[in-house]
């Protein structure tokens, strides 16, 4: 099933060279969690801070469950810090 995929700020270096826009359509297998994908990506569980689903909030305790379905858009943002 094909999804869209898309790591923000310094998650971006985890896609293939020449991704643009840091935005990914591949395929992934029926059954595909959130967390798999991250994996696939070598992203670190712990980079990832927020997550959406179609725009919707995962949290981190359901991101090993949560399956993603056709045409989903999964979505990721570091940690941010900074400000005073």
């Amino acid at each position: 099933m094909k999804i869209t995929v898309k790591l923000y700020a310094q998650l971006g270096i985890y896609l293939p060279p020449g991704t643009k826009d840091n935005q990914l359509d591949m395929e992934v297998e029926e059954g595909a969690t959130v967390a798999a994908v991250f994996t696939k990506f070598s992203v670190p569980p712990e980079s990832c801070h927020l997550v959406l689903v179609n725009g919707a909030f995962v949290p981190p305790g359901q991101r090993e469950s949560h399956l993603l379905k056709e045409h989903d858009a999964l979505a990721a943002w570091p940690p941010i810090a900074g400000g005073s």
